[in-house]
């Protein structure tokens, strides 16, 4: 039989045990790039006897990953610092060791690649002139294609061209492949007002502009590098690989490095 309940009485309850309620996680991303460029610093990426650190690169496979899957082109530079710096050796003629160094990143960016194969990722490689059957001639459409297909997409070899730097061929790939940003992976966790590593009262810069950075001749890219960054108005934002998650911060709210404007 159904249960009466008198008029003005208070229907029976029944208790099922608190309930916490806690608020979503914030989200570590805020999706606001459609493409971005990313430079991995070479020196970065060594392991400490040598070679590589391949527990780095698989860190930083898995968060390139989760970017891509969501809905965020990745374009990759990566030095070639850990193997060769062209003008770091007076022995050898400037262009031939130019030449070394642009080979360099070239075997870093195949390295990464198979890193980022292992995790799943599908990854395609350019170069600015034939490497054989290792890379592709570059092409802006070639890269398109593959961007939409979700691949990560490396540029090795920088401008191809000897005295350009790393810094100038990411810029140049980014006005190239209308990048929204380029996020600049270092040893480094941001810009400071002198070198940190002899100046305990270095400033570290949460924000400054591409003409400062020039002024003050902090050294943060080289001057052709700013020099198409202010010109083409593409932002950068420069932060320490080595921070957890750090790649994945530096596209949203928990960004822990400096951001160099080119607003004017």
């Amino acid at each position: 039989m159904a249960k009466l309940i008198q008029k003005g009485s208070k229907k029976p309850t029944v208790r099922t045990g608190a309930v916490k309620v806690t608020k979503a996680k914030k989200s570590e991303t805020v999706k606001k790039y459609k493409r971005i460029l990313l430079k991995l610093s070479g020196e970065a990426l060594a392991g400490e006897g040598g070679g590589y650190n391949e527990e780095e690169i698989a860190r930083i496979a898995a968060q390139v990953k989760k970017i891509i899957q969501g809905g965020t082109d990745v374009g990759i530079v990566i030095g070639g610092g850990n193997i060769w710096r062209g003008k770091s050796n007076l022995q050898i003629d400037r262009p031939k060791s130019d030449s070394i160094g642009m080979l360099a990143t070239v075997m870093n960016c195949i390295y990464v690649s198979e890193h980022f194969r292992a995790a799943g990722i599908k990854t395609a490689i350019f170069t600015p002139w034939p490497v054989s059957t290792f890379t592709e001639v570059f092409s802006k459409d070639k890269a398109n294609e593959y961007f939409a297909e979700g691949r990560a997409v490396f540029f090795a070899g920088g401008t191809g061209h000897p005295y350009f730097s790393t810094d100038t061929g990411v810029v140049l790939r980014a006005m190239e492949m209308d990048a929204d940003v380029i996020l600049a992976a270092k040893n480094i966790d941001g810009v400071y007002d002198s070198d940190p590593g002899k100046n305990p009262d270095a400033k570290k810069f949460k924000k400054i502009s591409i003409h400062e950075v020039v002024e003050r001749k902090l050294g943060v890219i080289d001057l052709t590098a700013s020099a198409l960054l202010d010109e083409h108005q593409i932002p950068m934002r420069i932060f320490a690989l080595k921070e957890k998650n750090s790649i994945v911060k530096a596209l949203g709210t928990r960004f822990n490095g400096t951001d160099v404007t080119v607003n004017k």
